[in-house]
């Protein structure tokens, strides 16, 4: 079928391509079609590439269906027709009675149906059960993920399963239109921002300066490693522009995110006055190592252990998944954040607000548990 004068030789071609991470505009200049044509292809399905239609093998066939008119006609029982198909009575029974009966049953008729029938969407989930979408929508507005909605209601349902879902199923209902049960507006609530889905392509990450002396993360105690013990933090800036930045921190262990306000910039001296004071204000027993990235708002790394009793532990070069947490919180709050954002104007009140925001989503890593339960259970333990 032609879709908006695209052979389904071109559709399956751009389909490939933008799966592969090709861009539309260079696939429009090499099939010499106009860009919003391939837009508009690639938004009808919310960036998914629709499944073929394909027959089951338990289906009947229109040859079959044929059989099955012929032997009407010549008179035959349902039994004498299926014994010549190599199908069961009642499948020829049943085909027979869906399709009018002896008198009117017509083989392309019946393929027309049948096709018909099969025809996807069905109805959706989350169209037939209201409750189930009032809630979903309610926590994609608190900039949930579709994940972690689907594995909360997965561990607060108790066994009642109408009242889960699948992130798969939430995603269909944002992206696809003929399963839009979601109003395409919440897509403004993901982390991404994406109407339609976009292929996963590799980026290239660009290392910081070099500092001095630095411990490497290699000395870092296994406890920390392992995420055993609480009170093992993960460090980093995120960028706005500007020359605007705030300083992010992730407890390893309950992955809880503190913020800090960077009001004199991300140099050197504003980043250890601002870290120091903050750092201050946390639980003593829960603050145990920062791991940091290799940027040269540390220089000053060695000042601060002495100063702060707390020890800095350096990544490699290019190696952000030596902190993951935080570059997972970093990812997170570009929903709020997105870039190209400045951050000079963001006040502390504001970025306290977002953290507990964060800390309060459940995460699938903690088992649909929110940092702050693992966070405060770990500060009832030390008083």
């Amino acid at each position: 079928m032609r879709r908006g004068g695209l052979s389904q030789r071109e559709q399956a071609d751009i389909w490939r391509r933008y799966g592969i991470g090709e861009s539309l505009r260079s696939i429009s200049r090499s099939l010499g079609r106009d860009m919003g044509l391939l837009r508009r292809l690639i938004a009808s399905t919310g960036g998914r590439q629709p499944r073929e239609l394909r027959r089951s093998e338990l289906r009947l066939s229109l040859s079959e269906r044929e059989e099955i008119s012929r032997g009407l006609v010549a008179g035959e029982s349902c039994r004498s027709i299926a014994r010549q198909l190599g199908r069961a009575p009642s499948t020829v029974s049943r085909e027979i009675f869906r399709n009018g009966g002896r008198g009117r049953y017509r083989a392309c008729e019946a393929e027309r149906i049948a096709f018909t029938r099969a025809r996807r969407p069905k109805s959706t989930k989350l169209g037939s059960f209201p409750q189930l979408r009032h809630a979903v929508e309610a926590l994609l507005k608190l900039r949930w993920s579709p994940q972690q909605i689907a594995g909360w209601l997965a561990r607060v349902s108790l066994g009642d399963r109408e009242f889960r879902v699948s992130h798969e199923t939430i995603y269909l209902a944002l992206f696809v239109q003929p399963r839009a049960t979601l109003h395409k507006q919440l897509t403004r609530h993901l982390r991404s921002r994406r109407k339609v889905r976009s292929p996963r392509t590799p980026h290239v990450v660009n290392g910081q300066g070099q500092l001095r002396n630095a411990v490497h993360i290699s000395e870092r105690p296994a406890e920390a490693e392992d995420r055993a013990v609480p009170g093992h933090w993960e460090g980093d800036l995120m960028l706005g522009t500007g020359n605007s930045a705030i300083a992010t921190l992730v407890e390893r262990c309950s992955r809880f995110t503190v913020l800090v306000r960077l009001p004199n910039g991300r140099t050197s001296e504003a980043v250890f006055e601002a870290l120091k004071e903050r750092i201050a204000t946390l639980p003593q027993p829960l603050v145990r190592s920062l791991t940091w990235d290799r940027g040269t708002e540390m220089a000053r790394h060695a000042e601060f252990t002495r100063e702060t009793g707390l020890q800095l532990y350096f990544c490699d070069p290019r190696s952000p998944w030596q902190r993951g947490s935080n570059e997972n919180t970093n990812g997170l709050l570009r929903q709020y954040y997105p870039k190209g954002t400045s951050l000079a104007a963001v006040t502390q009140q504001q970025l306290d607000a977002v953290a507990e925001e964060l800390n309060d989503r459940p995460r699938q890593t903690l088992g649909f548990r929110s940092p702050s339960e693992l966070f405060d259970a770990a500060v009832a333990l030390t008083t």
